[in-house]
């Protein structure tokens, strides 16, 4: 935070001083310093002014706490819920978390990497009961993968995006369980958002990272079954709304990243069985392989009855 109000106090300094030469220009006698000084300096007094602007937006947005509150609850921890959190765990949470995206949970993933931008760190925590669970309650947990908001309740910038956040109230304090399950381990790497003012001004000040709306009341997943219902709940388990969009239609190019096909005129022309296979091993049946960006080996994860809830998701109207 200190580096972030330095630099910020730089583009204020910069700013004031295009200012002042702008100024000192206009009032020069010679005709053409007034014009050329005159709309250099105040072109770059325009532009620092603007970044002193959306950076001090940036940084109070990222800065800010809360309202929502952390929910009163106590999970149980039943072996039911442990082996269906580890489930949902190993589709999701070992991609960002997991170490080779396998378990144990135990982060220390740069995430902030894989944006082709100098924005600062976005490292993912231990979620192993050696790392950060140690002093998070079951409700800070819940708020974390509901609403994005961790201890402290400052926005956790990656994780507020994510479709994790509409999994069912169940399935989320199975999650929990799960997390509160294993094995803990140690680690020398601290988790945690430490976003550069270049970040702050991109992402929160500009706006292309906006908190997401607050869920409120309670979260239950559609019945099991072979439905485009429960396909599209599938793709919330597995965060494939998460690179595809919302409704699993592509996303277009970004700062964060490029963009994200359409999987849906694909998958049209693949049988149940076909599907199944491209994403047990990532291979197309013209024996083309996928994308290198798309995690099929998370997804082939998935029981056979989800894989086919989620074709029958991906092959129905766009709703």
């Amino acid at each position: 935070m200190i580096i972030n109000l330095l630099v910020l106090l730089l583009v204020v300094s910069l700013a004031v001083l295009f200012g002042w030469l702008c100024y000192r220009a206009i009032r020069a006698r010679k005709l053409w310093v007034k014009i050329a000084g005159g709309l250099a300096a105040g072109l770059l007094t325009l532009v620092f002014g603007a970044i002193t602007v959306i950076s001090v937006i940036g940084l109070a947005k990222m800065n800010a706490a809360t309202s929502i509150p952390v929910p009163n609850i106590k999970i149980e921890g039943t072996p039911a819920q442990i082996a269906r959190g580890q489930y949902i765990a190993s589709l999701g949470c070992v991609g960002c978390h997991g170490v080779k995206e396998q378990f144990p949970l135990a982060g220390g993933t740069d995430m902030a990497g894989e944006i082709p931008m100098p924005i600062g760190a976005i490292v993912t925590s231990n979620l192993t009961p050696g790392g950060v669970l140690k002093d998070r309650s079951d409700g800070e947990l819940f708020r974390a993968i509901r609403n994005g908001y961790g201890k402290d309740g400052k926005l956790l910038s990656f994780m507020s995006q994510l479709s994790y956040r509409q999994l069912s109230d169940d399935d989320i304090k199975a999650v929990i369980a799960f997390l509160r399950s294993q094995q803990p381990v140690t680690s020398d790497q601290p988790g945690g958002d430490h976003i550069n003012l270049l970040g702050a001004a991109v992402f929160f000040g500009a706006g292309m990272l906006p908190a997401p709306a607050p869920i409120e009341g309670v979260i239950t997943a559609p019945p099991r079954g072979a439905t485009p219902e429960y396909g599209k709940y599938a793709a919330t388990i597995g965060d494939c709304r998460g690179c595809h969009g919302p409704d699993m239609t592509g996303t277009p190019a970004s700062a964060v990243g490029p963009a994200v096909p359409n999987p849906r005129p694909f998958v049209a022309t693949w049988t149940r069985e076909q599907f199944i296979q491209v994403m047990r091993t990532g291979t197309r049946p013209d024996g083309s392989k996928l994308a290198p960006g798309m995690p099929w080996q998370s997804a082939s994860k998935m029981i056979d009855d989800d894989l086919t809830a989620l074709y029958m998701y991906l092959k129905a109207p766009v709703q």
